[in-house]
């Protein structure tokens, strides 16, 4: 079967989950602010925006107005998202 394609919003937030993940972006470090990521990545605004928004319902970061988005977790393993590692009773 054929892989559909991925939104650009879905691959910029995937692609900072990846920062995060290695280290790159640890926890309590600021994201870039939206124009310098659109510069960076070289992608629109919009785009940016619904990064964000994707990382922050994924819980890798939260936003703080007039402050910046700053990273607050890590990306989950696959097993650990299952339950799978959950104590019984």
């Amino acid at each position: 079967m054929t892989e559909l394609p991925r939104y650009e919003y879905v691959k910029l937030a995937d692609a900072i989950a990846a920062d995060i993940a290695s280290g790159k972006l640890p926890q309590g470090a600021a994201l870039p602010g939206e124009r310098a990521m659109t510069d960076l990545y070289r992608v629109s605004i919009g785009t940016v925006r619904r990064a964000v928004v994707e990382l922050r319902k994924r819980g890798l970061v939260a936003t703080l107005p007039a402050k910046g988005t700053y990273v607050i977790g890590m990306p989950e393993a696959a097993g650990d998202a299952s339950g799978e590692n959950e104590p019984n009773g």
